[in-house]
């Protein structure tokens, strides 16, 4: 298998010492460039201290490809629903063959190391290939190799404590083989990971339960009006059109929930919340897998992981629900190396996701997320490409879009300009960013399906609403436009025609030519959530996230029990045929940043004598989508003619 070669390379590679690889072309490893630096300690973060001698971290290497496109050629070769492999998803280990770094890159690295003596007892290939873990390097060791100065540093807030360094570098002759290392200038520690879900206090609730409000809506099937003040499963099974499908492929078929920051899913509340608000699912049970060193703490329940069980389960019941507990935030039992946390949980959940030999769930939802600034754009990339080998391996991966608008706070830059710019949301906003202008015009190295897709995004990223018949796109909805990451072809027209209806609004706070998110939206207000037995009122895209999962874990259990693969990566299915199976929010909008926002608008606007087919859209069809809620809320019926 290949990530036992690539280690058995780099082992003896390592082995050999530093002389092991003398010659008189060898690079010269004390010719460093900077990778990456901050300008000013990141927000809320203070210095602490520098850590004590014998201190060690746990060095993560993502090693770039041999073949830079190859990833991303196949992926949307198996999602893009007018190609010819169009569901011939991959497996684990021919995703790792794509993603396999050049022979020369592994010499390189491993010379690298040697000089460094770096012992090969350290070495491992983790996340499903191309990624090199140094396991308990020395700090001292660490700011050689990397040019660094690692110091513990404190959130203000939180009181966490990491270790990071402020910049990092590389030798100049490893740039072309490395796209990033972790933890290095990544400050969105796992306590600053944020749930978008939010108490809601004063907000309306049923602690009896919605009897009544399901034994009539089972005869009208029609929403009734009460759901614009209180949201149910029965609520959404109605307004989503899913509530008269039995799932059927219950034996394969999966949804998985990510969860971090010591938020546990209570069986006892999960339980409750059946007998009060769908009674026809009161035998209904998720599996708990722990990462990292998380725990199953089922007497400290916590409303984001009962929230996305609740309703994740409630949707697509009786399909298994999978709760990942991923460790990485304190408590944090440390040794006499390693007396801080030095963890980054998203890569710790994906390594484990990726290197797993049994199935993976068909539908993951993740309610988390961080500031884009926050994120070093090296590092953002990385982490994206690991969401795109998932989108290759038939996984549909679902984020929530946070929950301040187009920004929350004063929205100052962190790159030392600070100026006011809209501050989008990661991973929401994920997507790639790969520089190959050059040979667009010689087709040499970037395939024509690469050139249309070339930079992502790798997620499905889920705006909120709020209110029925119809819905209104909720004021503290995520969207707007990456800075890391260049907006996809696919979304060019669509997009170009919002910022002309728009025309100079907000000009300067964000970036035009960037990835636009959210992809859809769902509700998001006034859920009703079971949390210690009590049931209360939450809101936030963290309701919206997992909503969204359930309706397209129902679509892949219809694929599956008909013999069918399963839909995965969802946006180029979404943007070309399936985009008439949303419904078309028109009004609201998601202030921030002390400014109004975007504006809800009219979702398709046809547009005659117009060809746009880059791959897959129809001819004579102009769409946009809004940046409050996307292309809308999904219609199963229609999805369900649309996908199948």
């Amino acid at each position: 298998m290949y990530s036992l070669s690539v280690l058995s390379v780099l082992a003896m590679l390592a082995a050999a010492g530093p002389f092991g690889l003398a010659s008189p072309t060898a690079p010269r490893w004390e010719d460093m460039s900077a990778k990456h630096s901050w300008a000013s300690l990141p927000d809320k973060w203070a210095h602490h201290g520098p850590p004590p001698d014998g201190t060690t971290i746990d060095l993560r290497v993502a090693l770039k490809p041999h073949r830079e496109t190859a990833l991303i050629d196949a992926l949307y070769e198996v999602s893009d629903p007018e190609h010819p492999k169009y569901g011939a998803h991959l497996s684990k280990e021919q995703v790792a063959e794509l993603v396999a770094p050049h022979p020369d890159t592994l010499e390189l690295v491993g010379s690298w190391l040697a000089h460094h003596r770096v012992p090969s007892s350290s070495l491992s290939i983790t996340h499903g290939g191309g990624w090199l873990t140094l396991s308990r390097v020395p700090v001292v060791q660490a700011n050689a190799l990397l040019g660094a100065s690692y110091q513990f540093y404190r959130h203000t807030e939180t009181k966490e404590i990491v270790l990071r360094t402020m910049g990092y570098a590389l030798p100049a002759a490893l740039h072309r083989h490395v796209d990033t290392v972790a933890p290095t200038t990544y400050f969105g520690s796992p306590r600053a990971l944020r749930q978008t879900s939010r108490l809601v206090p004063d907000g309306p609730t049923l602690p009896q339960g919605d009897l009544e409000l399901q034994t009539a809506s089972a005869t009208s099937q029609r929403v009734p009006p009460s759901c614009n003040d209180v949201i149910t499963p029965t609520c959404l099974r109605l307004l989503y059109k899913t509530a008269s499908y039995v799932p059927r492929a219950v034996a394969t078929n999966k949804l998985g929930i990510a969860g971090y920051l010591e938020e546990y899913a209570s069986q006892s509340d999960l339980t409750k919340f059946a007998t009060l608000f769908r009674v026809d699912a009161l035998d209904a049970r998720f599996s708990v897998v722990t990462v990292n060193g998380g725990i199953n703490n089922q007497s400290d329940p916590g409303v984001e992981a009962n929230l996305d069980i609740q309703y994740a389960d409630s949707i697509s019941y009786p399909t298994p629900n999978v709760y990942y507990s991923t460790g990485g935030s304190p408590p944090f039992k440390p040794d006499d190396q390693t007396p801080t946390n030095t963890n980054e949980p998203y890569l710790d959940w994906l390594g484990f996701i990726l290197d797993q030999s049994t199935t993976v769930p068909q539908t993951i939802s993740t309610s988390y997320g961080d500031d884009e600034q926050t994120v070093p754009r090296d590092y953002a990339t990385s982490v994206c490409h690991l969401f795109a080998r998932l989108g290759a391996m038939g996984v549909s991966v679902l984020f929530s879009s946070g929950d301040f608008g187009v920004g929350g706070g004063s929205c100052h830059t962190n790159d030392g300009t600070n100026r006011v710019r809209f501050v989008p949301a990661f991973p929401a906003s994920c997507g790639f960013f790969f520089c190959c202008f050059f040979f667009l015009f010689f087709d040499k190295k970037c395939s024509r399906l690469t050139r249309w897709w070339l930079q992502g995004p790798f997620v499905t990223a889920v705006g909120g609403t709020f209110r029925v018949n119809p819905e209104v796109a909720a004021s503290f909805s995520g969207g707007g436009f990456s800075n890391h990451f260049t907006r996809p072809d696919f979304q060019n027209v669509a997009v170009s025609a919002y910022l002309r209806g728009i025309d100079s609004k907000h000009h300067g706070l964000y970036n035009t030519s960037g990835r636009g998110y959210p992809d859809i939206s769902a509700q998001s207000m006034n859920f009703q959530v079971v949390l210690a037995g009590t049931v209360i009122n939450t809101a936030g895209t963290s309701c919206s996230a997992p909503t969204a999962a359930g309706v397209f874990s129902l679509l892949n259990d219809l694929l599956i029990s008909r013999g069918k693969p399963p839909l995965g990566f969802l946006n180029p299915l979404i943007y070309s045929k399936a985009w008439t199976g949303f419904n078309d929010i028109t009004s609201g909008s998601n202030p921030g940043c002390g400014t109004s926002g975007f504006s809800a608008v009219k979702g398709w606007d046809p547009v005659r004598n117009y060809v746009f087919r880059p791959c897959c859209y129809p001819a004579g069809v102009l769409m946009f989508s809004t940046q409050v809620t996307g292309f809308g809320t999904p219609d199963f019926t229609k999805l369900r003619d649309l996908c199948t």
